[in-house]
């Protein structure tokens, strides 16, 4: 494997501002057979007013128009896009393909290594027929192995490289804490600054239709205690492409955490080259009453009580923070210190989840702005079903939203 790399790397060379501080960066403007069969579901369709169709047939579902931004009113609004701007259509997994293939050109220390990345594309199709275009050296298909590509990933972005690695479904890296933990995170520190990890470590993870509980697994909790490892989670097409670009390009090893049923959400993202900062906060719709802080799959679901809360009579500011290690708390506090209140929607565990995290963090530095006790809304603490009507009643609903505001506002 070291001759893999070896010839990967022949045009590279180890950065030399191993910096571990993390550097903001604003948007800018500029049938082959497969080595190993795990169960994937069917794609998805979200549409505007936050609505989930499950749809097999794939000429249907690429037919359908897909809104991202579902009730944003920010005119100015990342998210927010229109059939009249320049720019062109992208579902989340393409924007997602789109945003490394760029960077693959770019840079030619970026590779890619995972089960299935090469010919097969991946099983969500993000790598599709990049093997092709970068060769296998580029694009290497592993074993089913996670602890030891993970491992050899590390290695290579210390000689220099960038690799991203792909978790076929983010409950398989947990085969590889090991490295992630002791390795990616603390190599930089360990080594006194010696070596940079400029890794990404993504994949598809969440409550997916009917996946079971080891294929339903939200690891944010897992990773976020890990020293030196930074977390954001894609939403948009918009912000998947530009994040993933965004944790390429960083000094950093980053967790990009993507969401099963978002890969078939279709945006307009520009045709210029863009990137989006990795610890910057969405506002996605701004409001008086109640700050809503949500992430991945839960935007959606926000996005669909907030109509009800509208028409309630509530003004609700809802905030997708993406940055989950480390929280954006400008934006965060700037918005409770307006609202004076907040509710956490998450689909991560309750206990010890992002939302407890992000609870203390409001706590400790804005409690005297509160006006009401924080309310978090998550998922059950018990291994989500299989049955559908049970997994369903495990994931937070859009009805709960809208009773929590109603309560938070008496």
């Amino acid at each position: 494997m070291a001759a893999i790399f070896q010839g990967v790397g022949a045009a590279a060379t180890l950065s030399s501002s191993p910096s571990n501080s993390f550097v903001p960066k604003k948007f800018l403007t500029s049938p082959r057979r497969s080595f190993s069969v795990r169960k994937v579901p069917s794609y998805v369709v979200v549409r505007s007013d936050g609505s989930v169709n499950f749809d097999l047939n794939s000429k249907s579902r690429r037919a359908q128009q897909l809104v991202a931004n579902a009730v944003a009113t920010k005119a100015d609004s990342s998210a927010a896009s229109s059939s009249s701007n320049p720019g062109h259509e992208l579902l989340l997994f393409e924007a997602l393909r789109e945003g490394l293939e760029e960077e693959m050109e770019r840079d030619p220390r970026v590779c890619v290594m995972g089960e299935d990345v090469g010919h097969y594309g991946g099983s969500y199709k993000v790598t599709k027929d990049l093997a092709k275009k970068f060769g296998d050296l580029r694009v290497l298909d592993t074993p089913i192995a996670e602890n030891s590509f993970t491992g050899m990933g590390i290695g290579a972005a210390m000689t220099g490289l960038r690799p991203v690695v792909e978790g076929m479904n983010m409950g398989f890296l947990l085969l590889a804490f090991n490295q992630i933990s002791n390795n990616c995170g603390m190599l930089h520190y360990t080594s006194g600054g010696q070596f940079t990890i400029p890794i990404v470590i993504r994949g598809p993870g969440g409550v997916g239709r009917q996946l079971g509980a080891e294929h339903s697994q939200r690891l944010e909790s897992y990773f976020q205690s890990i020293p030196g490892i930074q977390m954001v989670a894609c939403s948009t097409p918009y912000n998947a492409k530009g994040l993933m670009k965004a944790a390429i390009r960083s000094e950093n090893p980053v967790i990009l955490f993507e969401h099963v049923l978002l890969y078939n959400l279709k945006e307009r993202i520009p045709d210029e080259d863009y990137i989006c900062n990795l610890e910057e906060a969405e506002m996605v719709r701004p409001g008086e009453h109640v700050t809503i802080l949500t992430y991945s799959r839960m935007r959606y679901h926000v996005m669909q009580a907030a109509k009800t809360l509208v028409n309630k009579g509530y003004d609700p500011e809802v905030i997708d923070i993406r940055s989950l290690k480390p929280f954006d708390l400008y934006t965060i506090g700037n918005s409770v210190k307006k609202t004076h209140r907040v509710l956490i929607v998450e689909e991560c565990m309750r206990t010890g989840g992002i939302g407890a995290s992000l609870t203390a963090a409001i706590t400790e530095n804005f409690n005297d702005y509160l006006d009401a006790p924080i309310m978090c809304l998550s998922s059950q603490d018990v291994p989500t079903p299989y049955a559908g009507t049970l997994e369903e009643w495990t994931v937070v609903q859009p009805a709960q939203i809208v009773t929590a505001v109603e309560q938070l506002c008496r």
